[in-house]
């Protein structure tokens, strides 16, 4: 009869915990939940912020500075592949396949990149897109002040959007304002201030969203070695 030493034990037992470890349902719940359920969220979160409220208003305008939404295009092309790869994740656990998880793991880097990307051009584009947006309302608010038919529309746009009325005075545009505008508030800070608050919750989210996709590609490297070790030990 052939005797186990304390080394045979040792190895049957890092076996036995490294395939529970690899078939846990667990794990396989993570890369649906934690990758899809982000990678939808990001992607609701770039829509709404895209089409809806503020950044909906200015880009009907003819001057709509594109640039200017290239980090919200960004986030939502991550939140897309972040869906995606979220079954290759859930598969690699199920099947226990070192080679989903490596593309996984990929693809989970690339997301990090982009995300962090959308973070960063969101902090240090900031001043850029301020003033490209102050600049428009400048130009619209001399176009009626010219032609006070011209840049009409324009500027109650900007006006409704921001819910502001001119610059230093109200007066010579008042008939552009909103009606329920209390008091005056200058357009040229309320443009700074609107503008810095969304873009920085732009990266924010963006810089979030890549923390939460560091744990994921670290669970990907660790879920596809304990595979290879279990196979090895056995």
């Amino acid at each position: 009869m052939k005797t186990f030493d304390s080394t045979d034990a040792y190895r049957g037992h890092l076996s036995s915990c490294l395939r529970n470890f690899s078939n846990s349902n667990f794990r396989a719940t993570y890369h649906l939940s934690e990758t899809l359920l982000a990678g939808s969220a990001v992607i609701a979160f770039g829509l709404w912020f895209r089409f809806g409220g503020t950044m909906k208003d200015l880009s009907s305008e003819d001057k709509s500075p594109e640039y200017f939404y290239v980090g919200l295009y960004v986030l939502v092309g991550a939140g897309a592949l972040m869906m995606a790869v979220g079954f290759f994740g859930c598969c690699g656990a199920m099947r226990e396949s070192q080679c989903v998880l490596g593309s996984f793991f990929t693809c989970l880097l690339v997301i990090f990149a982009a995300e962090v990307t959308t973070g960063v051009f969101a902090f240090i584009g900031k001043g850029v897109a301020i003033r490209h947006v102050q600049t428009m309302y400048e130009e619209a608010y001399n176009d009626y002040l010219k032609d006070r038919g011209k840049g009409n529309g324009t500027l109650v746009t900007f006006h409704s959007t921001f819910q502001c009325c001119g610059k230093e005075s109200s007066e010579q545009v008042q008939p552009t304002c909103p009606k329920e505008l209390l008091g005056h508030k200058n357009c040229i800070d309320e443009i700074e201030t609107i503008i810095s608050v969304k873009l920085q919750l732009i990266g924010i989210v963006g810089i979030g969203i890549a923390g939460l996709t560091i744990f994921g590609m670290i669970f990907s490297m660790v879920l596809c070695c304990a595979i290879r070790n279990s196979r090895d030990v056995i």
